[in-house]
């Protein structure tokens, strides 16, 4: 039986590699990566450094696909990652048919952890389940994007007895969730920290976190807005694109 492994890499430093990770790297006879053009460049690199610095000896292969792009189509959000989906479950499908033979392990690379912000394990559930495919997969998780933000500000993620959520752009846009004290926000291309910028709330922003463009910004959201938001733009003309998450507090807050 083939095997697939999904492993969290981390959010951009090999440092943040785990045991386990490293473990599942040597199982793998074949690595499938995702190529997302030239403005991704560096995250193919930094996906190669991983295998050639972990990896002992060299008896294991890389298989490129080019990812599908998501329509682009704010009116119906759901729908435009439901068809990136099933766009990529095609392409998967064909690298677990066509690039792995029996009894072969192979892996997807996924940045951070794969259970957060993330369909790899989707994808690869709805494969399994469709039953065209005879194989086993695995989850290794990895060090997310979330905790090595906290631990780059130095802060914990909640406040004591309290909880934290996580959300998307879409989800702060419409205010500070009731009785939560700190939200975790990610893939927000649309600066929606601003729509807090009234209320008493800290921030703590963070691009490229663990890698060597890392940048990151703290304070009160009105006192930095315009700062983030500036270093933000900047940053992908720079680079191409752009990978932040920021957690937001509200002042006064202890614990």
């Amino acid at each position: 039986m083939k095997k697939i492994m999904i492993i969290g890499i981390g959010a951009g430093d090999p440092d943040y590699m785990t045991v386990q990770a490293i473990k599942a790297l040597n199982q793998v006879d074949a690595f499938f990566v995702m190529d997302k053009g030239v403005a991704k460049e560096k995250l193919i690199a930094l996906r190669r450094q991983i295998i050639e610095r972990f990896i002992e000896g060299e008896n294991y292969r890389i298989v490129e696909a080019t990812s599908p792009e998501r329509r682009r189509d704010d009116t119906d959000y759901k729908s435009t990652i439901d068809e990136l989906n099933r766009d990529k479950q095609q392409i998967f499908e064909r690298l677990i048919a066509d690039e792995l033979r029996d009894g072969e392990v192979g892996a997807f690379l996924v940045w951070g952890d794969p259970s957060l912000y993330d369909s790899t394990i989707r994808i690869i559930e709805a494969i399994a389940k469709s039953g065209r495919h005879d194989f086993d997969y695995e989850v290794i998780p990895g060090i997310s994007s979330v905790q090595a933000l906290a631990a780059r500000h130095r802060v914990p993620l909640n406040l004591i007895g309290r909880s934290v959520e996580i959300t998307n752009g879409r989800g702060i846009a419409e205010g500070f969730p009731p009785n939560v004290d700190s939200v975790v926000v990610m893939l927000d291309s649309q600066d929606s920290y601003r729509h807090v910028a009234d209320e008493d709330v800290d921030i703590y922003w963070g691009a490229y976190v663990g890698t060597p463009d890392e940048i990151l910004i703290c304070g009160k959201v009105r006192d930095v807005m315009d700062q983030i938001q500036r270093t933000r733009a900047d940053a992908r003309r720079a680079n191409g694109w752009i990978m932040d998450t920021y957690l937001l507090r509200k002042g006064g807050s202890t614990g």
